[in-house]
């Protein structure tokens, strides 16, 4: 079983990072790669029961990961619908390539350790489609975003899902997080956006002002207004998460409420055509609801393989057999490249206990670095990646050939900066 549904799982990524010249989308192809494996683990499972409740148990965890990327999703939609980012973008004057990387990187990773790495990926992309309408100068820096964006969330318990479940079980607090791994994650950026500012030269074009129905426009008041309401209620999650306990998603379905409930009021007094561009119904409308259904398929998979205690195995054996706990914790930022982070993390939390490696342990915070950043090296190794790759249609190969070189440099630097920075300071 467990050979079976390791094999199915290795075509079905294949066929994602071969979406292009397959011309099929990834999200077909991870959701059949999802219900292949769980239908394997199902037949051949004697306990169908078993298998049912393991199923729901995943389902739960990653319809979490699904409505915060759906509430995030809508919030930037309606900002966008109503011009809220040309409050931003108005005040970026600039068309210099060189200063953009990094105006748009450091923003990228400040903001991604207040809110976290997903929300501030889909932000800053909705920024960088009013800033670069061409494709292709707008790539790089999508690369670029995702590299930073997991380089902000790592240094922060809210910044990144895997941080804030070290940070829930007790292993890291906030104080240490911040101290030990800021510095390496701010090498983790800085190294990548300087190559990326020698290698690029030139002016991006200035965006064209659209010609808009007059009958569609907004008030300054109104833009004003949805667009400090659209940050207020994305920067209110981790302070949600914080007095509630409750799950994030909870954080950005209560803030998508309000907006909802808010925007109904201020176009109350508008015609029906008026109100329904403006409107969340409008905004859900205009999200990309495949690369929603891409998650829902590709963290199935991994569920499955989670399921089968494939993940356990593979933690155990380089436990075992590597030994050296930097390069097993580099080994495993690695990894979560290629597989999710959470379950990796969850493992290495089932591996090694509390007693072995306390509250703050050395291990616990490069765990957090290594986790949070590993995953830049391929377009679906981070969440942060795999929105980009559905926004932007970036291609696997494209990524693999422009950036992974770049976050792996990265990655490397802000890990040797964290194990000298122990030794000499720590």
């Amino acid at each position: 079983m467990v050979l079976f549904i390791s094999l199915i799982f290795i075509v079905g990524y294949a066929a994602i990072a071969l979406e292009h010249p397959l011309k099929i989308n990834k999200a077909a192809t991870a959701l059949v790669t999802a219900a292949v494996c769980w239908a394997i683990f199902a037949l051949l499972t004697p306990d169908k029961n078993f298998a049912v409740h393991y199923l729901s148990e995943h389902l739960g965890e990653v319809a979490g990961i699904l409505f915060f990327l759906l509430g995030a999703m809508t919030i930037v939609e309606l900002v966008d619908a109503h011009d809220g980012f040309e409050i931003i973008t108005s005040k970026i004057k600039t068309t210099n390539k060189k200063k953009l990387v990094w105006l748009v990187g450091t923003i990228t990773f400040f903001l991604s350790a207040a809110l976290d790495n997903l929300t501030t990926t889909i932000v800053i992309i909705s920024l960088l489609r009013k800033l670069m309408p061409d494709r292709k100068d707008r790539l790089l820096f999508t690369g670029l975003v995702v590299v930073a964006a997991n380089a902000g969330g790592a240094w922060s318990p809210i910044g990144d899902v895997t941080t804030t479940m070290l940070w829930i079980g007790g292993q890291i607090t906030t104080g240490a997080i911040i101290t030990q791994t800021f510095l390496p994650s701010l090498v983790c950026f800085l190294v990548p956006a300087f190559v990326i500012s020698r290698r690029i030269n030139g002016n991006v074009e200035k965006p064209v002002i659209a010609e808009k129905n007059i009958n569609f426009t907004t008030s300054s008041r109104e833009r004003n207004t949805v667009f400090w309401l659209g940050i207020g209620s994305l920067l209110f999650v981790p302070v949600f998460k914080t007095i509630t306990h409750l799950p994030p998603y909870m954080g950005i379905l209560f803030g998508l409420g309000i907006m909802w409930i808010i925007t109904e009021m201020i176009h109350s007094g508008k015609d029906e055509e008026e109100k329904g561009v403006l409107s969340v119904n409008h905004a859900l409308r205009k999200i990309d609801t495949p690369s929603i259904l891409f998650f829902l398929g590709i963290l199935l998979s991994i569920a499955a393989l989670q399921a089968t205690g494939v993940l356990n195995n593979l933690a155990t054996w380089m436990n075992s057999t590597i030994g050296n706990i930097n390069i097993i914790t580099m080994t495993i930022g690695l990894l979560s490249a290629v597989v999710d982070n959470v379950p990796l993390v969850a493992a290495a939390q089932g591996m090694y206990s509390m007693e072995q490696y306390p509250t703050d342990h050395y291990f616990w915070p490069f765990l957090a670095y290594c986790a949070g950043t590993g995953g830049s090296a391929l377009i679906i190794g981070s969440a942060a990646g795999v929105a980009a790759m559905g926004l932007e249609k970036i291609e696997f190969f494209w990524y693999i050939k422009n950036i992974t070189w770049l976050a792996l440099i990265g990655y490397f630097a802000g890990a040797a900066v964290f194990i000298a920075q122990h030794y000499l300071l720590f």
